[in-house]
């Protein structure tokens, strides 16, 4: 994650800690959002400056490369406004953001227009959020599977494991290119299964 970092909870010390490309385009998101909706309360959260009605409306992360501007009710602002903003997230069940990259980017009456559609929905307490929607089961690698099946105390671990953590192993092998990367990150997980290791622990031992 190549976002801004820190234990702070005040805004504006978060403002200055947050990398030099993103800073500016930060503080003038933040200005809009407290000009056109004076009523939402900030805070620190997931290190991003996140807005908040009845609940969270909308955050600014502040990152090296680009400035985020995520809706936690993302899906649903999409479906309502039409708008084309939105970068990826098509697997997420509710947040959406916009990537900014360059100050240019910066439309204020469009992003208005979200925030005040967010806020709106928001406050409607007639309109809940739908129930989330239950992800696709990552497919095996094919390259993990075979591994697996020379190795019976890793599959047995692996099979004992939660749907959540054998999908973080699916997911870092299945996402390496290279050949080598793929074999060096199977190694690694039959090496760490065999131990019974969580995908997070799997530097262990």
């Amino acid at each position: 994650m190549d976002c801004a970092r820190t234990t702070t909870r005040d805004p504006e010390a978060w403002l200055d800690n947050a990398p030099e490309y993103s800073q500016a385009m930060a503080r003038q998101v933040r200005g809009w959002i407290q000009r056109w909706e004076p009523d939402l309360s900030e805070s620190i959260k997931w290190n991003m400056i996140c807005f908040s009605g009845r609940k969270l409306v909308c955050a600014i992360s502040a990152c090296k490369k680009h400035l985020g501007v995520s809706f936690f009710r993302g899906v649903e602002l999409r479906e309502m406004t039409g708008t084309d903003l939105f970068v990826g997230g098509e697997e997420s069940t509710s947040i959406q953001t916009l990537r900014v990259t360059d100050p240019a980017q910066l439309k204020p009456t469009q992003l208005r227009r979200l925030v005040q559609a967010a806020v709106a929905l928001d406050a409607d307490e007639s309109i809940r959020p739908p129930p989330p929607k239950k992800k696709a089961e990552w497919p095996m690698p094919e390259a993990l599977a075979k591994a697996l099946k020379k190795n019976k105390p890793a599959a047995a671990n692996f099979e004992a494991f939660k749907k959540t953590y054998q999908r973080e192993y699916k997911v870092w092998v299945s996402t390496a290119k290279q050949p080598e990367t793929i074999q060096k990150r199977v190694d690694e997980t039959v090496r760490a299964l065999a131990k019974g290791l969580k995908w997070i622990e799997r530097k262990k031992g």
